[in-house]
């Protein structure tokens, strides 16, 4: 395991905003490769530097902007109060979050130094949604969603299904099979819209977890998902990034 160093950055977003983000990198040596890790509903929290730090440990360069930097920079809610995210998600809007996505990728290939060096996005509840979104709108090697809400068509709004024909690399999806937010109707249109468009992806569910099984603050952790869905994570970024 690599050495790591931790830090904030302040980053410009085309529509005038400035967005901080946690900034991990390898302390020695060239990052094997860049990865920006999208946060949950809670802010860049606790859990979402320990993954920015678990992945630099494996030599990864990697950066969680704050997606709420608009109407809450610094925010950082409860896994029990999930009213008090909901008006920083509503207030979300696709053309603002594809400004941070961009502006996140530019940051982070002028960070690593190297512009040949590939990137890969991974993202967690509202995240896994905005990496489905940023495999749409940027070069990336390889895009993981963890329980995306909000990429088909649900109440909460039209979903990114139209996006599947743009998306630019393999994208791996993870499912709660017990997930009452994103039930298999939501799964099975986003498999079916990917095979529509001809586009690679590996789908992902594990029956007996619910969501957010990868986060070990909630209640719904479930550590044997866990496990393996992070070593199928590594082997899906080894493969689309090199090993």
């Amino acid at each position: 395991m690599a050495e790591i160093r931790t830090d904030w950055g302040t980053l410009e977003v085309a529509d005038g905003t400035t967005m901080r983000a946690y900034v991990v990198k390898p302390q020695d040596g060239r990052p094997r490769a860049g990865l920006l890790v999208f946060q949950e509903a809670f802010g860049v929290n606790a859990h979402i530097r320990d993954i920015a730090e678990r992945f630099a440990r494996e030599g990864y360069h990697t950066l969680a902007p704050e997606l709420f930097h608009r109407t809450a920079p610094g925010f950082e809610g409860s896994y029990t109060n999930f009213e008090a995210a909901m008006p920083h998600v509503r207030a979300l809007k696709d053309q603002d979050l594809e400004a941070d996505a961009r502006a996140a990728y530019v940051w982070l290939r002028a960070d690593v130094g190297a512009p040949e060096t590939h990137i890969a996005c991974i993202g967690f509840c509202l995240g896994g949604r905005v990496s489905f979104l940023t495999n749409s709108i940027l070069p990336i090697k390889g895009a993981v969603s963890f329980y995306g809400g909000g990429i088909a068509t649900s109440p909460m709004g039209p979903g990114l299904l139209s996006r599947a024909r743009d998306l630019h690399a393999s994208q791996l999806f993870f499912w709660g099979g017990l997930d009452k937010h994103i039930g298999p109707e939501q799964t099975q249109a986003v498999a079916e819209a990917l095979r529509k468009a001809g586009k690679p992806f590996v789908n992902v569910e594990f029956a007996d977890a619910d969501h957010g099984f990868f986060c070990d603050a909630r209640a719904s952790y479930n550590p044997a998902a866990a496990r393996q869905a992070w070593a199928l994570t590594h082997a899906f970024l080894n493969c689309h990034l090199g090993s």
